[in-house]
């Protein structure tokens, strides 16, 4: 038998603490709960003080380390679940502090419980870490909660994670492929300068005659990398270092965003999936009851694209202004007509709400087609670029051979 530690709640208000005897966690529980309490933290009291220690060093002054977007799912999905069996915030949260497979999400859920039994509400709570919950989950937790609709809204903000995840596992989906073989091009040019180029010096040495420059040119930079080998890394970590600052250095970030938009296979791409998201948070705001502008607000937040961003905060501007949605949306001169269609329809129907589903419906559908249409022409593409490097590599090797071979 071991003697456990417990913080508890009583009448769900007061907290107690006190000790218990079990054999294990589980039997400490159920002791708290026979005394007529709701256990909201149990430890065996000889490693109480380094759980306490380890949260502590996680969760000082209402910091928290931020969660991942699966993370951010789970803590949605378990806290949705319980509000909808009818089960009070604090349990809920308690619930998941207890029992929640990750450390993370524990400490979320005791530092919003902590904040919520000293009598603040849920969506004042997470407002205090946008880093946490992001300023999209905060806006229409804020806006269900006022309109007495938080499960509800929790379903939705689920749907919304769920989504962008979706969308962003068919993105990366895609991209992986012509990644994947970038990187084997990168393999087989290194190879065969390192390693079969310089196995034909000598012989073209001694022919006596002059290389193509072709062969000249990758010969010596075979012999190059053969002998200061230890670059070969230092390059590739470079390269990569490079393109990853690139595109997190908000100025250039923003040049690439520009062009890419100009890459016809791209284009479609990105704009879609950028919009999939933006129109679904829309949609679910707008039913929330969030005001049009904030609506604007909350779903340009979703876009990724620094160029789509600012098109997006001048029609906001426009709406402010008492320009109509669908008029201030057709300026931007990105988003799909269909779609512009749909918003047009509902605003003058009075049915926006619902033409605004059908148009996140619309837009999913053309993402998928998107990928698809991508990813059968990705795939010849890039055979013909891995056929392209093959062939210009043999040219090298074997022009001097024929060249010799027609001399004599």
């Amino acid at each position: 038998m071991a003697i456990f530690t417990y913080t508890a709640l009583k009448n769900n208000k007061d907290i107690v603490k006190g000790k218990v005897e079990a054999e294990d966690l589980r039997g400490a529980r159920a002791q708290v709960m026979k005394l007529g309490f709701i256990p909201t933290a149990v430890y065996e009291e000889s490693v109480g003080k380094e759980k306490a220690k380890e949260a502590a060093a996680q969760v000082q002054g209402g910091q928290m380390k931020t969660m991942g977007l699966s993370e951010k799912m789970e803590f949605t999905s378990t806290l949705q679940i319980l509000a909808q069996s009818g089960i009070p915030m604090i349990e809920s949260l308690m619930f998941i502090e207890n029992d929640a497979a990750k450390l993370k999400i524990r400490l979320v859920a005791k530092e919003l419980r902590r904040q919520i039994m000293a009598g603040a509400t849920f969506a004042d709570t997470i407002a205090k870490y946008p880093n946490q919950f992001g300023q999209v989950y905060i806006g229409l937790c804020k806006a269900g909660e006022d309109s007495g609709e938080l499960e509800k809204t929790l379903e939705r903000m689920l749907e919304l994670l769920n989504k962008q995840a979706n969308i962003r596992g068919k993105v990366i989906g895609t991209l992986m492929y012509p990644a994947f073989v970038i990187c084997l091009a990168v393999v087989i040019v290194l190879v065969m300068l390192m390693f079969v180029f310089p196995v034909f010096k000598d012989m073209f040495d001694g022919m006596g005659k002059e290389l193509p420059w072709i062969t000249a040119t990758l010969m010596d930079a075979g012999l190059f990398l053969k002998h200061y080998w230890y670059l070969v890394p230092l390059m590739l970590f470079g390269s990569i270092f490079g393109i990853i600052t690139l595109f997190r250095w908000e100025p250039s970030k923003r040049k690439i965003d520009k062009y890419v938009l100009q890459i016809p296979l791209l284009t479609d791409l990105i704009q879609f999936s950028n919009f999939a998201n933006f129109i679904a948070v829309m949609q679910v705001a707008y039913d929330a009851g969030v005001p049009i502008v904030e609506c604007l607000y909350l779903s340009n937040l979703t876009l990724t694209n620094y160029t789509l961003k600012e098109k997006i905060e001048a029609a906001t501007s426009m709406v402010q202004q008492g320009q109509h949605l669908s008029v201030a949306l057709r300026t931007t001169g990105s988003i799909p007509k269909m779609i512009l269609f749909m918003i047009a329809t509902g605003e003058q129907s009075g049915r926006l709400g619902e033409m605004l589903l059908q148009a996140v419906h619309y837009i999913d559908k053309k993402l998928d087609d998107i990928i698809d249409t991508m990813t059968k022409m990705i795939e010849p593409l890039m055979l013909i670029v891995i056929g392209s490097i093959v062939l210009t590599l043999a040219l090298a090797l074997y022009l001097p051979l024929f060249g010799s071979y027609m001399s004599d």
